[in-house]
C-alpha cells in the first residue's frame, strides 16, 4: 500500500481533469479520475479515495448530489470534498444553498477559473 495520498478528480472537462492531475502527481499524489457524477460515486466505492475534487455542473449527477451522497454515507463521510464552482465568490462558507433548495456540505469551494497552485495548497492542507 502506498503512503500517497490518493485524490479523485470529477470534471466533465477532460483537459481541466489532465491538468489537475498532472499538478497533482507532480506534487506525489496518486490520481483517480472521473468525468461525471455517476462515474465518481462508481470510483469512490472502489477506491475510496482520500480527497475528491468534484465539479458542481456536469452531466448524468450534478457535484452538489455526489457530495450529499459521499456525506451521507456512514462509509465515506470522512472523506474531503473540494466542490469547483463558477459561483465561488458568492459562497462565505462550506454550506451552499442551491437553486433547486438543497444544501450541499462541502468541506471547501474552489471558484473557477482554478487557480491550481491555491487548490495545491488547499489539497496539501486537508490530506497532511
Amino acid at each position: 500500500m502506498s503512503d500517497k495520498k490518493l485524490v479523485l478528480v470529477v470534471d466533465d472537462d477532460p483537459d481541466l481533469v489532465e491538468a489537475i492531475c498532472m499538478k497533482l502527481e507532480s506534487e506525489n499524489f496518486r490520481t483517480a479520475k472521473a468525468y461525471d457524477g455517476v462515474q465518481a460515486w462508481e470510483r469512490i466505492k472502489e477506491e475510496r479515495p482520500d480527497l475528491v475534487i468534484l465539479d458542481v455542473m456536469m452531466p448524468n449527477k450534478n457535484g452538489y448530489v455526489v457530495c450529499d451522497e459521499i456525506k451521507n454515507d456512514p462509509q465515506y463521510k470522512d472523506i474531503t470534498v473540494v466542490l469547483l464552482t463558477a459561483v465561488g465568490e458568492a459562497v462565505t462558507s462550506t454550506s451552499y444553498t442551491h437553486m433547486d433548495g438543497k444544501t450541499a456540505l462541502a468541506d471547501e469551494f474552489i471558484p473557477k477559473p482554478i487557480d491550481l497552485d491555491n487548490l495545491m495548497e488547499i489539497v496539501k492542507d486537508y490530506t497532511s
